[in-house]
């Protein structure tokens, strides 16, 4: 009786129980093609039952595939705490464990090179799968994965070699370009844009669809005041925020490129005593949880981060199943509307310059 209850959660346990050999669960367990659709779903009912958890060493030294899935996380300055992350991270995990695998995060120390740690994990064969993030305009990681051979999917896309991997991105050109055109409006001719001077891809197109509405608008009355600070560095971007603020022809509406920023321009705003949005509309790009509770709340795009991620961990998953050719995938972000914006303040002196920072 002991050892028929040692054996439960077993392979052996799950082959008695079932009536199978100890190989065909087995097979059925690691999803080899040669078992039977309806007996492999008995061996999962029953390993479920029983609680049964595979020896990942053991299953490695047979299919060669560890089941887990990296994402290379640097850890800068307030990275982890980053929100944007923390929903990142929360839907890629529930979407690897649909697909039966699991996510493991490779940290990157100040010491170290996201590539040298990139390279690490794939020459070791800790993973399957590599899921990055951060694209910059030239990514040497993307380089090396496609060189490699190695399975991977991106979130954002580089300006130069795109066609040639998967990856899932939001329009940031587009709704840039729109925002700019409703902000107009709206009666706005004054902007700010308080950007990033990492070359990242997002920033890139970002950046792109406000200068190219403006163009197409040609309208000489129209000016942008750009700053650009170090995306993790707070006090730089203080400093920047109050050069906007602070500046004889105030813009009268500042668009961030993350919420991050724009939190930080309301706080500022507050501090000086600037009505939001009487004197001074702000929008931000994220839709991170903080932004809805700011105030008043900060009006942004919501890119569906947690959903997206999701879409990441199954695209991957399918890569890794065996689906070939490359699938590229563009979200709209949706613009919140709550209560950082409003029309622009009368008078609205008239500056017609372009003035990079």
């Amino acid at each position: 009786m002991a050892a028929v209850q040692d054996s439960k959660g077993t392979l052996k346990g799950i082959a008695t129980e079932l009536n199978l050999s100890v190989t065909t669960v087995s097979r059925a367990l690691g999803g080899f093609s040669d078992v039977a659709p309806a007996t492999r779903q008995r061996v999962l009912d029953a390993a479920a039952r029983a609680g049964y958890s595979p020896n990942s060493a053991a299953r490695s030294l047979v299919t060669g595939r560890t089941n887990f899935v990296c994402l290379i996380f640097p850890l800068r300055d307030r990275a982890r705490i980053d929100p944007f992350l923390g929903e990142y991270i929360t839907g890629l995990s529930e979407g690897l464990v649909e697909c039966g695998r699991d996510l493991f995060l490779s940290t990157v120390a100040s010491n170290q090179t996201d590539l040298g740690v990139l390279r690490h994990v794939v020459e070791s064969g800790r993973a399957d799968g590599i899921v990055l993030n951060r694209i910059a305009e030239h990514d040497e990681r993307v380089d090396y994965l496609i060189k490699r051979g190695f399975p991977f999917v991106t979130h954002g896309r580089t300006l130069e070699n795109s066609a040639e991997h998967s990856w899932i991105d939001t329009d940031g050109k587009k709704a840039f370009s729109d925002m700019f055109k409703w902000l107009y409006s709206l009666g706005h001719r004054r902007f700010g844009l308080l950007s990033i001077t990492e070359a990242m891809s997002f920033r890139s197109h970002r950046e792109e669809g406000l200068q190219e509405a403006i163009a197409e608008q040609n309208d000489p009355d129209v000016s942008v005041v750009i700053q650009r600070v170090p995306q993790f560095d707070i006090d730089a971007r203080e400093f920047s925020v109050n050069q906007l603020l602070n500046d004889r022809h105030r813009p009268t509406v500042i668009l961030a490129l993350t919420d991050e920023m724009g939190l930080c321009v309301l706080e500022r705003a507050a501090q000086m005593g600037i009505s939001v949005p009487d004197e001074l509309s702000v929008i931000g790009y994220d839709n991170i949880p903080e932004s809805a509770y700011a105030k008043p709340g900060l009006t942004t795009f919501d890119q569906s981060t947690q959903d997206t991620a999701r879409q990441m961990a199954a695209l991957l998953a399918n890569i890794l199943d065996g689906q070939t050719g490359i699938t590229q995938t563009m979200i709209e972000p949706i613009l919140i509307k709550r209560g950082s914006h409003g029309p622009a303040p009368a008078p609205a002196p008239v500056v017609s310059s372009i003035t990079n920072h």
